[in-house]
């Protein structure tokens, strides 16, 4: 006899991250600019050697290869709260010590999040475009999401938003909102941020309609600047969000290294924080705690700002040269648009209208077969997914190799 599987067991699907990552890992050929790896050649590997070396010198017996808490290593969490107090001006490092739990990459802490909050038939409000994995993730729940209006310029459009939720209202669909969700910094897949306007007008929008419901900001790029921090604070700090229950997420996998997998985030509601540690407990008891360990080892002793002192540098060169190599092959003069990012690692390139960019299109078939992997754009949004929005990475290939690359998908879309 078959298993008869749970409604949340018929809802899976095979993630599209997955099917993306092996492509890219089983075809040599295929030059992938489709899923978010990191720099091979600037991952910390002296950095890791020296925190394992200290790790193992330190007397008495070897705690860091035994299970760890449930929250997380409390020095690393300290170390973690610490940092966050630099950034934000005004933070508590205790208060926010004690409200900062590990997970097991900022993934996890997504997923913890929705199990806590939403059932299915709930709604969830996100960026427009957003995190195509979250996307993936309320859709395996049974959780609609929703897109926040933007202007012509990709903004967040709070008139727009204010009509949102006045419809939703008379529709009886204000109670099913139970979050709203967005990547502030350098976001995946718009590589741009929100503004300090924005944060704020979101806020206030939302409170003007009786929607003060938890917000989850998703904070996974932010030490991956350029030029300069992006200057606008977290919801944490802002006034405007401070009636509401916040879940500030963030992570040492981009910005170190992906391979440890090690998130972490910050809640300000105790409740909802508890909720979501019961249920970690019961997905892993605690995440790895040698990887935390090793994480702790390189924030004390000034690892991970070594790093990114690497590693910005690299991803700001292999941006350009990804965009340079679009404007040489002449995608500009086709009608393409995007602009050069100022963190992260991605650049957001919009096709003419008339080009189907999607999963199942003859143009992402024609870029795979002519060896080149991108992620479709339609992945990207919650609702009414346009057709013609393509997202590039520049985080793992070396320059050449993103030349040649920008060079295949370019040819393609000249032929299309």
């Amino acid at each position: 006899m078959p298993a008869v599987f749970s409604a949340l067991g018929r809802r899976a699907r095979p993630p599209t991250i997955a099917r993306l990552m092996s492509l890219a890992l089983e075809n040599p050929r295929l030059l992938s600019l489709a899923a978010g790896f990191t720099d091979n050649r600037t991952l910390p590997v002296a950095a890791v050697r020296a925190a394992v070396t200290a790790l193992a010198a330190q007397p008495g017996e070897p705690e860091w290869l035994q299970y760890g808490s449930n929250a997380g290593r409390p020095r690393l969490r300290e170390l973690l709260a610490a940092r966050l107090a630099t950034q934000e001006p005004g933070l508590d490092p205790v208060a926010t010590r004690d409200r900062l739990f590990v997970t097991n990459g900022s993934q996890q802490a997504l997923y913890l999040a929705m199990q806590a909050l939403c059932d299915p038939g709930d709604l969830v409000l996100v960026d427009r475009p957003s995190y195509f994995v979250f996307l993936e993730l309320l859709t395996g729940l049974g959780v609609e999401a929703r897109s926040l209006p933007v202007d012509a310029a990709g903004k967040i459009d709070a008139p727009a938003l204010g009509a949102l939720l006045g419809t939703m209202k008379t529709r009886g669909e204000l109670g099913r909102l139970k979050a709203v969700y967005f990547v502030s910094y350098y976001s995946n897949p718009s590589g741009r941020s929100l503004d300090l306007v924005e944060k704020n007008a979101l806020a206030a929008t939302l409170a003007a309609h009786g929607a003060v419901v938890p917000v989850i900001e998703d904070a996974a790029y932010r030490e991956l600047w350029f030029a300069a921090p992006h200057p606008a604070p977290s919801v944490l700090t802002l006034p405007a969000w401070e009636k509401f229950p916040r879940l500030y997420l963030s992570t040492l996998t981009k910005p170190f290294a992906s391979g440890l997998k090690v998130g972490w985030g910050v809640c300000t509601d105790a409740d909802w924080l508890a909720r979501m540690l019961h249920t970690k407990g019961h997905h892993d008891f605690g995440t790895a705690n040698f990887n935390q360990a090793v994480c702790e080892q390189v924030l004390a002793t000034g690892g991970l700002e070594a790093q990114l002192a690497v590693s910005r540098p690299a991803y700001a060169r292999k941006m350009r040269a990804l965009h340079a190599a679009l404007v040489s092959a002449g995608l500009p003069a086709r009608g393409w648009h995007w602009r050069e990012a100022e963190g992260g690692l991605y650049l957001w390139l919009e096709a003419p209208a008339t080009l189907d960019t999607g999963l199942d299109s003859a143009f992402c078939r024609a870029c795979v077969e002519a060896g080149v992997l991108y992620v479709p754009g339609e992945l990207c949004f919650g609702d009414d997914a346009p057709k013609n929005f393509v997202r590039l990475s520049y985080g793992v290939l070396a320059e050449p190799e993103l030349a040649e690359a920008a060079r295949r998908f370019a040819g393609v879309a000249a032929k299309m």
